[in-house]
């Protein structure tokens, strides 16, 4: 078993989005694996925080260098610097355990974070409807489930705020003082974006506001969390009165530049605008920072709050390093079924499980 790949730890956000895979690059990858006859199971997991390719070898060995030639071959670019600094590759039982400790939100940004244990199930998912995983991948990725599932249901890992969302919240109370009865404006109505107006909601906001490319979407979600569904054709409007943007848009392009908030910040009368942008690859032009008043963060900034946090989670994370240990042994006993069993009511019981 081997894993290629990079996240928030080795590589800072600049070179991430030049590797990130949107849904259907990680689907061209996923094909291009399955074809490879070095390759017999794949699943790919890209957030905006890990880019990670995992893959079981046949009879010949691979060191996974070809997955990088894959993702600029799909990307239509040549990756022109030297990225070997930031690509982490682990073999055998190694990989094995990564991928538990991940599933555990132990590898996360935010430590404790609940949604990578989404992530990894629907990528999952998604490599088995396209045919890339079979036997071994079956019982691991099922292994490593559970193994989050028991962290977050039997552990205090997830303490507090536990989610990328949560943190940038935080950051933006850290710059701006507290939000009640001021303005914010969300930019992308997906996962993110869903779960920063969860947590705005409890922040006793004056209005919020809340753009999407999908407009339906945006509708629904401003009604569920009391805000107000507007236009991309008012954000001008919209950033001239709001004192925090949220950006979690996931646009293949920046949608603000340092010449739109520039013409913006006149209007503002000297009131400071904080932008607080995690969507990947990032929305928000990193020289919008350098503008007199306004203030830009990203997913790269957020360590300070999560630092603070990880204090209160300390004890949670041992208990889960025991967890990670006992899915250990449990899938090195089913290995050991599956090479000591033949017949498929085994295997068919394995996948099941």
């Amino acid at each position: 078993m081997l894993v290629i790949g990079l996240n928030h730890k080795t590589t800072p956000i600049e070179i991430r989005e030049k590797f990130y895979l949107n849904a259907l690059e990680a689907d061209l990858l996923l094909s291009e694996l399955k074809n490879n006859p070095v390759v017999s199971e794949a699943f790919v997991l890209s957030t905006c925080n890990r880019i990670e390719v995992y893959i079981k070898c046949g009879d010949a060995r691979g060191d996974g260098v070809f997955v990088i030639d894959l993702i600029a071959k799909i990307k239509k670019t040549v990756f022109d610097f030297d990225y070997s600094k930031y690509i982490y590759t682990y073999q055998g039982s190694v990989a094995i355990e990564h991928l538990l400790r991940v599933a555990a939100g132990l590898d996360s940004l935010v430590v404790g974070e609940k949604q990578i244990l989404g992530q990894v199930k629907a990528a999952v998912e998604r490599a088995r409807d396209l045919g890339a995983i079979s036997r071994y991948f079956n019982i691991l990725t099922n292994v490593a489930i559970r193994a989050g599932k028991k962290a977050q249901h039997e552990t205090q890992i997830s303490f507090g705020g536990s989610s990328i969302s949560w943190a940038a919240i935080e950051m933006a109370e850290q710059i701006a003082g507290s939000l009640e009865h001021k303005s914010v404006l969300v930019i992308g109505a997906g996962k993110m974006g869903e779960l920063a107006l969860g947590n705005l909601c409890a922040k006793g906001l004056k209005k919020i506001y809340l753009m999407n490319r999908t407009g339906e979407k945006a509708e629904a979600l401003a009604q569920r969390f009391g805000g107000v569904a507007a236009s991309f054709w008012d954000i001008k409007e919209l950033l001239a009165e709001v004192d925090l943007c949220f950006c979690s848009a996931g646009a293949p392009h920046y949608i603000l530049d340092e010449e739109k908030v520039s013409q913006i910040m006149p209007l503002r009368r000297d009131r400071p605008l904080v932008f607080v942008d995690i969507s990947m690859p990032r929305n928000i032009a990193p020289n919008v920072g350098s503008l007199p008043g306004v203030y830009l963060r990203s997913i790269d900034d957020l360590d300070q709050v999560v630092n603070a946090n990880m204090k209160k989670r300390q004890a949670a994370v041992a208990q889960v390093e025991g967890i990670i240990r006992q899915k250990l042994m449990e899938f090195n006993g089913k290995i050991q079924k599956l090479n000591a069993h033949s017949g498929s009511d085994f295997f068919e019981a394995a996948e099941t499980v």
